[in-house]
C-alpha cells in the first residue's frame, strides 16, 4: 500500500488532472469533426454520393454504438435499420429509468469513444511502442497532468512516427490505413443533411448531450461518486490503474483527431480535382500510385536510410505538382467567347451589330 500525503491537491486535484485533460481533447475533437464537415459540405454538390457514404458510415457507427447499449442493458434487439439519412434500432424490451439513460448514453457519448477504441486496438499491432502509461506516482494535480500529457505525447510519437514512415508495399500497414481511413470519415455524429436549411452542427449535439445529462442529474452524481471511489482505492493501492484508464481514453481521441486530420488531404485531392477537365482528373490519382512505386523501386536497387518516408514525400510532391499544373492549364472551365460576332440578339427581338 502507497503512502499517501492527505491534502486537497493530492485528494481532489490530482484526480481531476486526467479528467480535464480527457475533455479538453475530446472537445478538440469535436471541433476537427466541425472542420471536417464544413469542408465535405462543400464538395456534396459535386460529389454527392461520395458524401452520402460518409454519412452512411457515420450512422452506421452510431447504430452499432445503440445496439450495443441495448445489448448492455438486456433490452435486446429485435431488428435495426441503417440508411444514409437515418439509423433506427427496435430493442425487444422498452427499459426504463437508469437501464434507458445507459442506453441513451451509448448513442449519444458511443461514436466518439467505441469505434476510436477499435481502431486504438488494431493500432497496437502496428505501433505497440506507442502505449506507454504513467509510471511514477502523481500525488498533485500538476504532476498528474503532467504524466497525463507525457502518455499522449509517447503515443503521438510514436503514431506520426509511424504514419510518416509507413511501407505501403506491406499489406497490413496499407490495411490499417484505410481503416483509419474508414474511421475518420465516420466519427462524425453531425453528419450532412440532403437539405441546407437543416443545420446539424457541434452546437446541435453538444445540446443533446446537455440534456441528456441535466435530465438525470442524480445519475451524474452517482459516477462522479463511482469515479471518485475508484480513485482513493487506486491512489492507496496502485495509482498507475487511476491514470492509466485516463489515458486510454486520451489515446483513443488521440485516434479520432489524427483520423481526421488524415480526412483532409483526401477531401483537398477531391475538391482539386474539380477544377480539372473531365478525362484527366484521375491522372492526379494515377500519380499518387505510380510515384510511389517508381520511388520504392528506385531506392530498392539504391538504398538509403528511411527509404519509406522519402518515397511520400516524392509521392505528394509529384501528386500536387501534377495537380497545380492540370488545374492551371486544364481547367474545367474551357468555354471561350468566339473573337468574332456578326451580331447578338437582345432580349426584345431586335438584331444589334457587334463589330471585332
Amino acid at each position: 500500500m502507497a503512502t499517501v500525503p492527505l491534502n486537497i491537491d493530492s485528494l481532489v486535484g490530482a484526480a481531476l488532472a486526467p479528467i480535464l485533460g480527457v475533455a479538453a481533447f475530446w472537445f478538440l475533437q469535436l471541433i476537427f469533426i466541425e472542420i471536417q464537415k464544413r469542408i465535405l459540405s462543400k464538395l456534396r454538390h459535386r460529389h454527392e454520393a461520395f458524401c452520402r457514404f460518409t454519412n452512411y458510415i457515420g450512422i452506421l457507427f452510431q447504430t452499432i454504438c445503440q445496439i450495443l447499449g441495448y445489448t448492455v442493458t438486456g433490452s435486446g434487439i429485435t431488428s435495426f435499420q441503417v440508411t444514409v439519412n437515418y439509423g433506427k434500432v427496435q430493442p425487444k424490451k422498452e427499459k426504463t429509468g437508469i437501464l434507458e439513460w445507459i442506453a441513451r448514453s451509448f448513442l449519444l457519448f458511443g461514436p466518439f469513444f467505441i469505434p476510436a477504441g477499435l481502431v486504438l486496438l488494431a493500432s497496437y499491432f502496428v505501433i505497440g511502442k506507442g502505449f506507454m502509461f504513467p509510471t511514477s506516482v502523481h500525488y498533485t494535480f500538476v504532476e498528474s497532468l503532467t504524466g497525463f500529457f507525457a502518455s499522449l505525447f509517447k503515443f503521438t510519437t510514436e503514431f506520426v512516427s509511424f504514419l510518416v514512415n509507413i511501407d505501403l508495399f506491406n499489406p497490413l500497414h496499407i490495411g490499417f490505413l484505410f481503416v483509419i481511413l474508414f474511421f475518420g470519415f465516420g466519427i462524425r455524429p453531425s453528419y450532412i443533411r440532403e437539405k441546407r436549411e437543416e443545420k446539424i452542427d457541434i452546437l446541435h449535439d453538444l445540446i443533446l448531450i446537455k440534456d441528456h445529462l441535466v435530465k438525470k442529474p442524480l445519475y451524474i452524481l452517482a459516477i462522479i461518486c463511482v469515479i471518485y471511489v475508484f480513485y482513493l482505492l487506486s491512489l492507496f493501492l496502485n495509482p498507475i490503474v487511476y491514470f492509466g484508464l485516463f489515458s486510454i481514453f486520451g489515446w483513443m481521441s488521440l485516434t479520432a483527431i489524427i483520423a481526421l486530420l488524415l480526412t483532409y488531404p483526401v477531401c483537398l485531392l477531391i475538391k482539386a480535382t474539380d477544377e480539372i477537365r473531365t478525362h484527366l482528373k484521375i491522372v492526379p490519382f494515377i500519380t499518387l500510385i505510380v510515384s510511389y512505386v517508381v520511388a520504392r523501386v528506385f531506392f530498392i536497387n539504391y538504398p538509403i536510410k528511411q527509404a519509406e518516408s522519402v518515397s511520400l514525400l516524392l509521392m505528394s510532391i509529384s501528386t500536387i505538382v501534377i495537380a497545380i499544373l492540370l488545374i492551371k492549364y486544364k481547367k474545367t472551365n474551357s468555354f471561350k467567347t468566339p473573337s468574332k460576332m456578326k451580331h447578338m440578339r437582345v432580349a426584345d427581338g431586335k438584331k444589334r451589330t457587334s463589330k471585332k
